[in-house]
């Protein structure tokens, strides 16, 4: 139960920053609390806590949210920018779907082949989080001005492809889909909001093929769910905007070169 509150308590933090939740769990679960589990394994249990954020970014984002459900049962009846943004979400979500499955399963794969899966795990995670530190600092001066409204099918396309990716571990999901916003000129504000709505559909399709079976639904992993429920909605608004304004580029660098040293001690 301890650990689940930890990893909870993580989740609901870490997911409103740019650097990869996935990866901090993946770790927390490997070097806190000593876990053997395959990649699979670890991905699944990652991406259960998700429900607790993505119960809080639903909330959050409730008035858009419950603007997309009503478009898809009365798209006519829509703002132009309700209905750009729902046929944005519906090319994304299953491009982003394929691509995810497809990089679980090389980097499962590949990790099966050690007969200790931790530090193969660490090192992929350590060099893709220099990726996203990177990114991180390069994108701080980008500016746009497009809007939701302003959202095309091609967009969806990319940014499908780009929230795919965010399957390996230690690339950031929303720092990916920021980034990617950024270069396709949306302002930032647009951005960040354009990239936690595309995150709800692709994390409940995922429970729903990785953990929709009744072993997942224990209490302890019921109980981190809450908890990154409660921390996430708790911490939203605050981290969002810390986000918004601070470069978390450097902390993402230094805590890839550490994970990547402690490969080798």
């Amino acid at each position: 139960m301890f650990e689940q509150l930890i990893l909870g308590t993580i989740q609901g933090i870490a997911e409103w920053l740019p650097v990869s939740s996935t990866s901090l769990l993946i770790l927390a679960q490997q070097r806190l609390f000593g876990s053997q589990e395959n990649f699979q394994d670890l991905t699944s249990h990652t991406m259960f806590l998700h429900l607790g954020t993505f119960l809080a970014a639903a909330i959050y984002f409730r008035r858009d949210v419950l603007h997309l459900v009503q478009a898809v049962f009365r798209y006519r009846a829509q703002t132009p920018e309700t209905q750009k943004l729902l046929g944005f979400l519906l090319v994304a979500t299953p491009i982003s779907g394929a691509l995810g499955i497809f990089f679980r399963n090389i980097i499962s794969d590949w990790t099966s082949h050690f007969a200790a899966a931790g530090k193969p795990i660490s090192l992929i995670i350590g060099i893709f989080l220099l990726v996203t530190a990177f990114g991180q600092l390069k994108i701080r001066s980008l500016k746009g001005h497009k809007g939701l409204k302003d959202l095309t099918l091609k967009d969806g396309v990319i940014l499908g492809l780009v929230q795919g990716c965010a399957a390996i571990p230690g690339l950031s999901r929303s720092g990916l889909t920021v980034a990617a916003l950024l270069f396709r000129q949306f302002d930032r504000e647009y951005a960040l909001k354009a990239s936690f709505l595309m995150s709800l559909p692709i994390v409940l399709g995922a429970n729903i093929l990785l953990n929709l079976r009744e072993s997942a639904w224990t209490w302890p992993a019921l109980s981190g769910v809450f908890v990154s429920f409660t921390i996430g909605l708790a911490s939203i608004h605050l981290l969002l905007r810390l986000a918004h304004k601070v470069n978390f580029g450097y902390f993402v660098l230094i805590f890839a070169v550490l994970t990547i040293l402690s490969v080798f001690v």
